[in-house]
Formats: structure tokens, C-alpha cells, sequence
């Protein structure tokens, strides 16, 4: 179904044309319905093999995505704002960096980001190779530069010996480039696959009545005009209350969103639909990080983008579908890094 189609149906719905007590379709129904409009999440190995990726750039990103020395203050890392142990997110409001700054927006999860079209709340990285660049230059966050990255690496002879096998066809692979590159390929394998609701898409009963209801009232409200997918959403714009904008608290003001990406004032409050994969880990929710209780998140959803004022039991119902997408974590060995030397810059405050 096109993002055209899933849009005008969330649109029809919000006039009402199918209302709350429109009768719930029958299990085989509504499962083959959840077919046309979800994947299940690959196993990692197949999205490796698909992206033609070695296990030296792998590892080589697996070393970088813990590096703290590609900060300025050799403290953030990128696991710092995307932890793998916490549903790949920080689960604060904002995350703070260089210098205790705290960032304008909510941290993404890290987990399944490989199946957004694009990242970042305003959608301003094509993918996670141009996306691991931003923050290690954000004077907000990582607060360094390429210079700095790449002086950092060269003064590591493991690192520099890591980056030649890694990128074994390049004269200079220790670059700032390559770095970001290793980072994608290491952040590609975190992905979450094999949960309840993707063992129900692929025929097993592992729904309960009240989370089969949820999905029913997922797809009928309309929520799957912004989150369908493999990824249950992160693959469009929407305005941030097509219906109605919620409060100031929740919707900052001075946060146009992708207005500030394309200076279109029809982006103003646009935002990517965030992915609701193991949205269950991720509290606090939306871009302000100002709401910390899912089933808060669904009913201001329903409201301001659908124009439904959800009752308790659907609010409950759709909460406790969101829980099933919950996939397996990856399990991630911290690496042990090597050490610096002489001739590797001294963290700055």
C-alpha cells in the first residue's frame, strides 16, 4: 500500500467513516490485512549478506560505535545517546553532551534505524553512514571534527592496522569517511527480529484476544498511515497533529521540525513518523522526549493526528500491541579497546 493511500485512508478515518464500533474482523482476516500492511524483521545475517558487508567492517564499527575518544572530551560515545542495552536509545528527554549540553531532541533508537528511508527526527541523513557524522561533529554532542577523528585513529597503530583490513583496496583507508562507513556496517546488525508479532505474521497464535484487538484498532483508527512497514513506521512526513497540535510542553514551538531541512513552510512541524519497533524500550516518547507513559503517547496520537479521542480500553488494546513488536535484542560483547598513545590527542572540555 503507497504512503498516498495508507495517508488518504488515515484521513478518511479521522472523518469517521469508520467508526468505533465498527465490527472487528475475523482472526484470518485480520491477520492476512497485517500482511499487506507489515514485513517482520529479517534475521541479521540475511541484511548483511544483502548489503555485501565483510565481518572486518563489522567489527572494525563495533570498536567505533563504543569509541569515546572520537569525542573532543573522550567521554560520548555513540553508544553514549543509543545504548544497545537500553532498546538503543538513552531514555531521557534529550541527551546531554559536550560540556553537559542537553541536545534539542529526543534520542532515536539505534535498533532497526538500517529500515528507515532516511535518519533523524527531520529526516536531514540519507543513512546511518552520513547520519554517524552529525553528532561526532555537533558542538552539542561529540563536539570534534574530521581532523580530530582522523588524528585520533592514525595516532592507534591497532586502529590503523583494524581500517587496512577493513578497507583492504584503498591506499589511505584511515579516514573520516571510512569511519562512518564501519559504523553503518556494525549499526546494520542491530536489528531485533523474531518478535510475537512477527511470529503472528508468519502463521503462529502468539497473540492474546485483548493485543489481537489492538492491532484491529491499530489498522481501523488509521495508525498505519504513518506506521506500516518493516519497521511499523520511519518511513515518511507527517505533520506533528494533523488533526490538532498538542501543547507547547510536547510540541515545542521553536522546533519546526523539517522546516528547518528543506525551508518549505509546509514542512513546518513535519516530522519523520518515528518507528514503533520495541517501543515498549524506548520511554520517553516523541521528539520533545516529554511523555514517559506509553499509553499517554497513544491517546495524544489518536487525538492530534487521527482526530479519535480513544477511549480506556482502546488505549489499553493498542498499548498492549505495541508490546508484541518487542523483538529479540542483540547481544553485543563490549570490545576492549586499544590503548592510546603518545601522539593521540588529550581530551578537552
Amino acid at each position: 500500500m503507497s504512503k498516498r493511500m495508507l495517508f488518504a485512508l488515515c484521513t478518511t478515518l479521522a472523518l469517521g467513516v469508520t467508526g468505533a464500533g465498527a465490527a472487528e474482523p475475523p482472526t484470518d482476516q485480520l491477520r492476512e490485512t497485517a500482511r499487506q500492511l507489515f514485513r517482520p524483521i529479517p534475521e541479521m545475517e540475511v541484511i548483511v549478506k544483502e548489503k555485501g558487508l565483510s565481518a572486518e567492517q563489522i567489527e572494525l564499527g563495533k570498536w567505533l560505535f563504543f569509541e569515546p575518544r572520537l569525542s573532543r572530551s573522550n567521554i560520548i560515545s555513540c553508544n553514549t545517546c543509543h545504548s544497545v542495552g537500553t532498546g538503543g536509545a538513552d531514555n531521557i528527554p534529550t541527551s546531554i553532551g559536550h560540556g553537559w549540553q542537553h541536545g534539542p531532541r529526543n534520542s532515536p533508537t539505534v535498533l532497526n534505524a538500517v529500515f528507515n528511508a532516511a535518519q533523524f527526527w527531520d529526516g536531514r541523513a540519507k543513512d546511518l553512514a552520513e547520519q554517524a557524522k552529525g553528532p561526532v561533529q555537533a558542538s552539542v554532542e561529540m563536539n570534534a571534527t574530521p581532523e580530530h577523528v582522523e588524528e585520533t585513529l592514525r595516532s592507534i597503530p591497532e586502529y590503523v592496522e583494524f581500517f587496512g583490513r577493513a578497507f583492504p583496496n584503498e591506499q589511505d583507508p584511515v579516514n573520516f569517511d571510512n569511519m562512518a562507513k564501519a559504523i553503518e556496517a556494525f549499526e546494520t546488525t542491530l536489528v531485533t527480529p523474531n518478535s510475537r508479532f512477527d511470529q503472528y505474521l508468519a502463521g503462529k497464535e502468539t497473540l492474546n484476544g485483548a493485543e489481537l484487538k489492538g492491532l484491529g484498532l491499530f489498522i481501523n483508527k488509521g495508525c498505519v498511515a504513518c506506521h506500516s512497514g518493516v519497521n511499523v513506521g520511519g518511513q515518511g512526513y507527517f505533520p506533528f497533529g494533523v488533526i490538532k497540535k498538542p501543547g507547547a510542553d510536547i510540541l515545542p514551538p521553536g522546533d519546526k521540525g523539517r522546516f528547518t531541512v528543506t525551508n518549505t513552510a509546509s514542512d513546518e512541524y513535519v516530522f519523520r513518523a518515528g518507528p514503533l519497533r520495541n517501543i515498549a524500550l524506548t520511554a520517553p516518547y516523541f521528539h520533545s522526549g516529554e511523555v514517559w507513559d506509553l499509553e499517554q503517547a497513544v491517546a495524544i496520537m489518536g487525538s492530534s493526528q487521527l482526530g479519535h479521542e480513544l477511549n480506556d480500553e482502546e488505549v489499553k488494546a493498542i498499548t498492549q500491541f505495541l508490546h508484541t513488536l518487542t523483538g529479540e535484542q542483540p547481544r553485543v560483547e563490549y570490545p576492549i579497546l586499544p590503548r592510546s598513545t603518545a601522539a593521540t590527542p588529550r581530551p578537552q572540555q
